[in-house]
């Protein structure tokens, strides 16, 4: 099987240069991308560090003990809630809290058994109900499957506060062990540094533009309130986003950073976890299903098109073309995993089948919520 013809030179032009486009912003994104200090300064602030936790027995034990080894904070709470767990979540916190006698840091808020508050989702729900109970000046947001440096948290709260931001997420290293992690996972990073100006983005301060990542998140406490925090968005699905975008509506500043270097986290343990992870919230990433549309047929455009004319094209102009397009797009993905820490060769060479995963877990999660089948940890997110 051949491809040739006029449309198929054009598509090709056309996919190349975005890959091309893709390629040169996370090279200048990379040059201008926040990182948090390894050696901050002391911080002086009470900080509360909250962390919802749903079904977390397998990784709440590594979080909380990396967060009671912080240093360089005066003062920190640490406030866990046991969001309905049918696992030992509460039991590894407690365990957790006995081996840290004495330091008085953690504090385990029972959440009850029963649905989350009417016209909220669970995450958000949870997370409006620790920031009521924290008296913190910086709320900082933690999953509980994220791991932290011992300078973390001091870390985030210099770099909210040297660089005069309202909320900063520095995103995490993901790790990516099975094929189906590593083909998807990389996808995180690349795509928010592929895709727009980070630091012009935020100088303009359109909400449509944010990023943000609710797995490390600190926000300054009186503008969190004055935006309505979670309360803004109780059943956004991508309470994260929605955050930032509240806090900037607010007029506050938000921005991401390179967090590679602080924390690390694994979203998922096994394929079953990864796509209902994805499926129960890339429905609304774009905005519509014809948002979504547009945005992965663009990405295949850009990045599967290429390689596939590269190989199977009659002509020959149209077969260097379809190289130029595929290199962009191998380019693209190695120099955001070098900059987050990630694996970068030669799991780059797969990224026309990384976007072609991807393509299938947005086209599931809107069949998903066609058919009202959207779950998370057992629950409905129907509605």
């Amino acid at each position: 099987m051949t491809i040739g013809g006029r449309v198929a030179r054009i598509a090709t032009v056309i996919g190349t240069s975005l890959a091309l486009a893709g390629a040169a912003t996370t090279i200048w994104n990379i040059r201008t991308l926040r990182r948090p200090m390894r050696a901050p300064r002391v911080v002086d602030e009470r900080v509360s560090v909250l962390v919802p936790a749903r079904d977390e027995g397998l990784h709440i034990g590594d979080c909380l003990r990396s967060l009671v080894a912080q240093r360089g904070v005066e003062t920190m709470d640490i406030l866990v809630l046991d969001d309905g767990s049918i696992d030992d979540t509460a039991a590894q916190v407690r365990m957790v809290i006995t081996e840290t006698a004495g330091t008085q840091r953690i504090r385990l808020i029972p959440g009850g058994d029963g649905p989350p508050a009417s016209g909220w989702l669970g995450k958000p729900w949870a997370c409006h109900r620790l920031a009521g109970m924290a008296l913190g000046d910086v709320l900082v947001f933690i999953d509980a499957d994220v791991v932290l440096e011992p300078d973390a948290i001091a870390s985030t709260v210099a770099l909210l506060r040297d660089d005069q931001l309202d909320l900063v997420s520095p995103y995490p290293r993901q790790l990516a062990r099975t094929p189906i992690e590593r083909l998807v996972q990389p996808l995180l990073q690349w795509s928010w540094l592929s895709t727009q100006g980070l630091r012009s983005s935020e100088e303009k301060g359109r909400s449509s533009t944010v990023v943000a990542n609710g797995q490390l998140l600190a926000v300054d406490a009186a503008t969190y309130r004055r935006a309505g925090g979670h309360e803004a968005a109780p059943m956004d699905v991508l309470d994260d986003m929605a955050l930032g975008r509240s806090v900037r509506r607010a007029g506050g500043r938000t921005a991401i950073a390179d967090g590679s270097a602080i924390a690390t986290c694994r979203m998922y343990d096994s394929r079953g976890e990864l796509v209902e992870g994805y499926t129960k919230s890339l429905w609304s990433a774009f905005g519509s299903p014809a948002g979504a549309a547009v945005i992965v047929g663009a990405m295949n455009l850009a990045y599967v098109l290429p390689p596939v004319v590269a190989v199977l094209s009659r002509d020959a102009r149209t077969r260097r073309m379809g190289r130029i397009g595929y290199v962009a797009g191998v380019t693209g993905r190695v120099v955001s995993a070098r900059a987050t820490r990630g694996r970068a060769l030669p799991d780059a060479f797969a990224h026309p089948a990384s976007i072609l995963a991807f393509s299938a877990l947005v086209a599931e999660s809107l069949r998903r919520r066609r058919f009202g089948l959207l779950t998370w940890k057992g629950r409905s997110l129907t509605g």
